[in-house]
């Protein structure tokens, strides 16, 4: 009797993309961002190509499974079409837009989030076995916290065994941790790992600036203090800023500045709070200061902008 392994088993590479397709497309009802019966999955789709919208991704793993996308961090562009994915390690400020997408064939993509701590366990369990953090000298892309990589036959198999589990919703509490951690570890194996790890290892300067990251997403209606927070990553000030832009492709005042403008856009439109209040409770100290702001970052005053997001829908399509 012959076994067959796990590695041995041959994936149809022609079907997998459309297998996913189907799922997916079954999934995402309409445009936009969608929640699932999976707590960390959600589903976008767009039916045509949109112009740049404003979005702050959370660490996750977004999978394009078919048209195509860019992303704007700072100066660095990011163009990806499926079957690929990409790996935010960090909270980012970003700017997103699909480009091609049509009613016969949507953009369809998939958010799966991931928590650091996860990805931090699974490295520990791997040991060796985990590819290399890499080297500084020769792999700066590894420092942006953005980073691109092709969909290969075990991921896309991976994948479709997560959003499959959409069909069965009795499997979901008890297959949904099990096909998640699966793709946290195909991305681990493959071209995302060593980025993945850089973040993850507590010694690291990628690691020192994610915590630095988080402190100012926690606390981003704050003064802004920079001593502070190099002190508490145990980097001197110069250091902590070139990380940072390394990083985030923006320094650390304009990273609080589009954190703050981000949840008074939220607060406005979920909450329905004025303009002033919003930017009060952001943060901001002058009304006048925080219109021009957002004028600039969203392309319209606060309340136009909120009223034309509410007319078109009920939320912002993500970038």
């Amino acid at each position: 009797m012959t076994v067959i392994a796990p590695d041995q088993i041959a994936y149809c590479t022609e079907s997998l993309p459309q297998q996913l397709s189907q799922v997916a497309r079954r999934w995402a009802f309409s445009e936009g961002l969608q929640d699932t019966a999976i707590a960390e999955v959600q589903l976008v789709r767009a039916d045509a190509h949109t112009s740049f919208h404003c979005a702050v991704y959370e660490p996750c793993l977004c999978f394009v499974i078919q048209g195509s996308k860019t992303v704007l961090l700072g100066d660095k562009e990011i163009v990806y079409t499926g079957p690929s994915y990409m790996g935010s390690a960090v909270h980012l400020p970003v700017v997103g837009r699909i480009d091609y997408a049509t009613p016969e064939k949507p953009f369809l993509a998939v958010k799966v989030s991931v928590d650091p701590q996860e990805v931090a366990g699974l490295i520990l369990e791997l040991g060796d076995k985990a590819p290399p953090a890499g080297n500084d000298a020769i792999c700066s892309e590894m420092d942006c916290g953005l980073k691109s990589a092709p969909m290969d036959a075990r991921m896309q198999g991976a994948l479709y065994r997560l959003l499959s589990l959409l069909d069965s919703p009795e499997d979901i509490k008890v297959l949904s941790p099990l096909a998640r951690r699966e793709l946290i570890y195909r991305a681990l194996m493959g071209a995302m790992g060593p980025h993945m790890r850089r973040f993850a290892a507590s010694d690291s300067q990628a690691n020192r600036v994610s915590r630095v990251i988080y402190s100012l997403k926690e606390n981003f209606t704050q003064p802004l203090r920079i001593r502070e927070l190099a002190a508490a990553a145990n980097m001197s000030e110069s250091t902590l800023y070139h990380s940072f832009r390394e990083v985030t492709r923006m320094s650390p005042l304009q990273y609080q500045k589009k954190l703050r403008l981000h949840e008074a856009r939220r607060l406005m439109l979920a909450e329905g709070l004025e303009a002033a209040t919003a930017s009060y409770r952001v943060g901001y100290e002058s009304p006048s200061h925080f219109s021009r702001e957002y004028s600039r970052m969203f392309g319209a005053p606060p309340r136009a902008d909120v009223s034309q997001l509410r007319a078109a829908r009920s939320a912002p399509l993500p970038a």
